[in-house]
């Protein structure tokens, strides 16, 4: 779709960012401190589950997001776990501090498991979540594929889950890797509708952030990144200095999604995840602009 005609549809844009939420790691509690007052109440946080994190960080994290009136959505990642009593732990944890009604399911970074859990699915169907108060759980998508994984794969694990979450009760919420083109986007989501799942999406937008910084993470993660789509984006390959910030990416998606699925009739919601590259504050300032501008 043209942009010009993105741009003008600006309640399409308001809708789709409306209860955007963010991503902080363990470390970013002064961040957090420092973004709160523009931050809007009650918007969900998540907090990362990373090998140089500990217990304690993962945990205070948790409880500054709730203690500032932010819902806390800490992460859980499967092949981290060392046992089943690692996992009581964690949950108990959170659950003293009042943050385990909403949780994200990873598989996790290491190539093998050191512990129980292969992948978010075995933590999932181990029936802990539930005993430790945890009412949705988000579980990953992957718009552009994974580096590692077939599509295939991918699809059916989505699946597995999804129902999994449902057959125990639970809520559920897809939330994806960030992309820079939104037309693999639009055509994922239009194949998750179409296979019966109607959870919730949330689709992954890097927030503003130094061009060579986004690039950095595009290459971390698997992230298409090619001349064609970052000039869609709004950067040049040829320029990386200065920052670049979402609000192409943000206007297109609206549009596009507003063209596949116009009316009510939409199942499921779709909405944003703002992963928090260039910080918090950043971040919420880029998406108050971004709203008083169409507003």
């Amino acid at each position: 779709m043209a942009r010009t005609a993105t741009v003008q549809n600006r309640r399409a844009s308001l809708e789709l960012i409306d209860d955007f939420s963010l991503e902080m790691t363990g470390k970013d509690i002064p961040g957090l401190v420092e973004a709160k007052d523009h931050i809007p109440s009650g918007t969900r946080i998540n907090v990362t589950f990373l090998g140089n994190e500990d217990l304690e960080m993962r945990v205070a994290a948790a409880k500054a997001v709730r203690d500032h009136g932010f819902i806390p959505v800490p992460h859980i990642s499967a092949r981290r776990l060392k046992s089943t009593a690692h996992l009581e732990e964690f949950l108990g944890r959170l659950q003293e501090v009042g943050a385990t009604e909403h949780v994200f399911t990873v598989g996790g970074d290491p190539a093998d498991p050191e512990g129980p859990y292969e992948d978010s699915l075995a933590v999932i169907s181990s029936g802990l979540l539930q005993k430790y108060g945890v009412r949705e759980v988000g579980v990953g998508g992957y718009p552009e594929g994974h580096p590692d994984i077939g599509t295939d794969v991918l699809s059916r694990a989505l699946d597995e889950k999804v129902a999994a979450l449902k057959e125990q009760g639970l809520g559920a919420v897809i939330l994806t890797q960030f992309a820079f083109d939104t037309e693999p986007v639009a055509a994922w989501i239009a194949g998750v509708r179409s296979s019966g799942i109607e959870a919730a999406v949330r689709v992954g937008v890097p927030g503003p952030a130094g061009i060579r910084r986004l690039l950095g993470f595009a290459r971390r993660f698997g992230v298409g990144a090619n001349a064609m789509i970052v000039k869609k984006y709004g950067f040049s390959l040829t320029n990386l200095i200065g920052e670049a910030g979402p609000e192409h990416f943000v206007d297109d998606l609206a549009g596009a999604l507003t063209d596949t699925w116009p009316g009510p009739g939409i199942p499921g919601r779709v909405g944003l995840h703002f992963y928090t590259f260039g910080g918090l504050k950043a971040t919420a300032d880029w998406a108050n602009k971004f709203i008083a501008e169409r507003s």
